[in-house]
């Protein structure tokens, strides 16, 4: 059953109704289409156009259409159609004649896609939320539960000044908090309602807009109806945040790559995210986390996609737009997988304490600490940076560290030097200087922990 059709003479071509049809992507609006059309239903019996036996008809007729598709979801692929709109439209027909003829009475699919569009992201947007904070409820677990363990910073994959491993995961909680945000803008932008608009003019027959906005759960309407069919920005803004999510758990999958190497040796993986080789026995790879870091791809090449879709239409309502739904809903899909693997990976994973001991206390992570000590002494900064390096260039050629160097080997570079360096070069000392607001000093990681809890109950 076509939706249109009584100007045209010919045949459509077999192979442009294939190529036309986005029934097979744009069935996952299903509801989302019954919703609409429940809601729709009641504003034309308001407006008159509708009887008040029409809109029983007509709900209960749609509310069985809902249940005949939950019900068996493979109905959907056994009868073909243009689209979801005509498909509803069709199933109607054969439940109720002609009633549903009427039901798209100053309704376009133009604003109907929309409406389908911006309710199903409204709740795709609360589920991925939903999985950020399981994210961060997890990173923050570890967090508490290794508090003891201190581990190597990198700078340029070099190892720079020791941290607590709890202050870099809460590094990654910041992120995702950030991403949580983001969302929150999105689903305020993407929270108008846009049915009413028409096709592009707005509706003929005095549909109560505001009734309608109220019963489909918007915060508020949209405000012209031109923009109202054709705008996308709301799923720019979903993917764009979403490749922001990406990045992020890209970047703390190659973290987790590298440091659970034999090389690094800082973590192990569970064995229930990773894989064996099919040649050599003793492999462990990290397959989870590699298929993250590669899944984020697909999601950039959908925001690059989804943008020159939008680039050069006219105003207002182009078929270009049809090309929407897979990015949306692979988007999502990607999202919810990828947030999903990296909490389990958190969860299961493991510290190596010893390992991480060793790291932090080799390879001088302990000179700008003693860069510090000079400058607390009296020595300008830049001196004291320069003698340093010839202090860690000494060690090296010795093969000892900084804080195994004899006072009086010390005092040879610099009378300012005391029995108090050895102190200053602890790690305990390290850790604890660094006392700022968002310092990797306990206090504060204990401070910033606390804050992130508040934050997950809360709902921010």
């Amino acid at each position: 059953m076509k939706t249109w059709g009584g100007r045209f003479t010919e045949q459509t071509d077999v192979g442009f109704e294939r190529f036309n049809a986005s029934f097979g992507v744009d069935q996952r609006l299903i509801f989302e289409d019954i919703e609409g059309s429940v809601a729709y239903a009641s504003a034309l019996e308001r407006a008159g156009i509708l009887s008040a036996d029409e809109l029983r008809q007509i709900g209960r007729a749609l509310t069985e259409i809902k249940r005949h598709v939950e019900r068996d979801p493979a109905w959907l692929d056994k009868n073909p159609a243009e689209d979801v709109h005509s498909f509803v439209e069709a199933q109607l027909f054969d439940l109720v004649g002609d009633a549903a003829l009427k039901l798209h009475t100053g309704r376009s699919r133009n604003d109907q896609v929309a409406l389908d569009t911006r309710l199903f992201l409204k709740r795709g947007i609360v589920q991925i939320q939903v999985q950020v904070k399981g994210l961060v409820q997890a990173l923050l677990t570890q967090a508490k539960t290794n508090l003891d363990v201190t581990i190597p910073g990198y700078t340029h994959l070099r190892k720079a000044q020791p941290i607590l491993f709890s202050h870099y995961l809460l590094a990654y909680c910041e992120m995702f908090q950030r991403d949580y945000e983001r969302l929150e803008e999105c689903f305020r932008r993407t929270d108008c309602m846009p049915l009413g608009s028409g096709a592009l003019a707005g509706s003929g027959f005095g549909i109560d807009r505001e009734a309608l906005r109220k019963e489909l759960g918007f915060a508020q309407l949209t405000r012209n109806s031109l923009d109202a069919v054709s705008d996308r920005d709301y799923l720019v803004d979903f993917v764009s945040a979403g490749s922001l999510i990406l990045v992020h758990l890209s970047r703390l999958a190659e973290d987790l790559i590298l440091y659970s190497t034999t090389e690094f040796g800082l973590l192990e993986l569970s064995d229930a995210i990773t894989t064996g080789s099919s040649i050599m026995p003793q492999k462990k790879n990290p397959d989870s986390l590699e298929l993250i870091r590669g899944k984020s791809g697909r999601v950039f090449g959908h925001l690059i996609n989804l943008l020159t879709v939008l680039k050069g239409l006219p105003l207002a309502y182009n078929k270009d737009l049809q090309e929407d739904k897979e990015i949306l809903f692979d988007t999502l899909d990607t999202l919810r997988d990828c947030l999903d693997m990296a909490r389990i990976v958190i969860e299961k994973l493991r510290v190596n304490k010893a390992r991480a001991q060793h790291l932090v206390t080799t390879d001088f992570l302990n000179s700008t600490d003693l860069a510090d000590y000079l400058v607390r002494k009296g020595m300008p900064f830049r001196k004291a940076h320069e003698l340093v390096g010839r202090i860690v260039l000494h060690c090296e050629v010795a093969a000892i560290q900084l804080q195994d160097l004899p006072l009086a080997e010390f005092q040879s570079f610099s009378g300012l030097i005391q029995e108090d360096v050895f102190e200053a070069l602890s790690l305990e000392s390290s850790l604890q200087r660094r006392s700022v607001v968002g310092g990797t000093a306990r206090s504060r990681v204990l401070e910033a922990i606390e804050e992130i809890e508040k934050r997950l109950s809360s709902g921010d």
